[in-house]
């Protein structure tokens, strides 16, 4: 065409070179969508589809972290700004409550404990006897001086047991105590236990490991006698872990695992949400529930039970991991009680000095 200037850099005549304002543009809102789009996803399968296990294992703070860095990221950019924003906080608004932020817990619980107040500390305590760290436990759990312990994991890893020996060692460190063990869940009291429940889960696939107590029963419900003609129940919980890390997802044995546990998870949901239904006490529920504040299974609880962070002041109460190499960005163990049950403390314990890769939960609580 007569006057038509030349395309500069030898690019066809009719055809604009894109700048790197355009990809990063477009990398931007394209990032913003693709999180909106798996935080929608995540809302909607997380809790029912038995794959969504694996994307469960997300650290719960980059649903409040990523909509923000995507959002400052694009804050200088002019034709981004506002779109990116718009996507961020919308991810934010239905993400954020996901992130495992405690802002319910600015104010002090339910007051001053009265004299009354029950102390319960409850801990994965992790395989015990699997590296000479026995004593050590046994003196973590005696500096606790709560007057009822909810224990995880009551079994060896690598050698059998525990027998006769480790039993009468457990009663021997606490005199006193009133004792009922249920495969791996151990729960002392002071208090007199008044009845000792295993939760059946008759749905529970055929054992794969361990003994068929260990196997069976997640869930180990006591009632204790408080004196006065009161009841409390206490359900000491673990829930089958979510993910086994040692597959990669490039092989069909993580996703035959992640089924299998899948199929191990949901009847202790089932048994537990059929006998807090049932049950006239006023309860009390901790333990390791393999959770995290992103999981949808948190919403199989029954509506009964209230978390008990409203009494703790840690802003992101995180328990999992202690000193195993992996950052500390979970709450795995959870604690929970019914509007009879008041809660004047609630807070997590400090290193555990390698004893077990879960941090202990410690409560003081009292009946209304």
């Amino acid at each position: 065409m007569i006057g038509a200037e030349p395309a500069a850099d030898g690019a066809r005549p009719g055809r604009t070179r894109r700048g790197w304002r355009w990809w990063l543009y477009t990398g931007l809102v394209a990032a913003g969508a693709l999180w909106l789009a798996f935080t929608v996803a995540h809302l909607v399968l997380s809790g029912r589809w038995w794959l969504w296990l694996a994307v469960d294992a997300v650290p719960p703070p980059a649903f409040l972290g990523v909509p923000l860095l995507l959002a400052g990221a694009a804050a200088p950019c002019r034709r981004s700004r506002r779109p990116v924003a718009l996507l961020a906080a919308a991810a934010l608004l239905l993400g954020g409550p996901l992130s495992g932020l405690n802002l319910r817990g600015l104010s002090d619980g339910d007051g001053p404990a009265p004299a009354d107040a029950v102390r319960v500390f409850s801990w994965n305590t992790g395989y015990w006897d699997e590296g000479g760290q026995t004593a050590g436990m046994y003196a973590l759990l005696r500096s606790a001086d709560a007057d009822v312990y909810l224990l995880q994991e009551y079994w060896y890893e690598h050698s059998a047991g525990p027998g006769e020996a480790e039993s009468a060692r457990l009663r021997a460190e606490f005199p006193g105590f009133h004792v009922a063990v249920a495969g791996e869940l151990v729960t002392l009291s002071r208090h007199p236990i008044l009845r000792r429940l295993p939760l059946d889960a008759p749905d529970m696939p055929p054992p794969l490991w361990g003994t068929t107590e260990q196997w069976r029963y997640k869930v180990l419900r006591t009632d204790l006698d408080l004196g006065a003609g009161r009841v409390l129940s206490v359900y000491n919980l673990h829930m089958p872990v979510q993910l086994v890390p040692d597959h990669s997802p490039l092989g069909g044995e993580f996703y035959r695992v992640i089924r299998q546990q899948h199929a191990q998870r949901e009847p202790q949901w089932r048994a537990l949400a059929r006998d807090v239904a049932v049950n006239p006490h006023p309860m009390l529920l901790a333990g390791d529930l393999n959770t995290s504040p992103a999981m949808g299974d948190l919403a199989k609880l029954p509506d009964r039970l209230r978390d008990a962070s409203y009494a703790s002041s840690a802003r992101y109460p995180a328990t999992w991991s202690d000193g195993s190499g992996w950052p500390r960005w979970w709450r795995l163990d959870w604690a929970f009680v019914s509007t009879a049950v008041r809660v004047h403390s609630y807070r997590f314990g400090g290193s555990t000095n390698g004893t077990s890769d879960h941090r202990p939960q410690q409560l003081v609580v009292s009946l209304r």
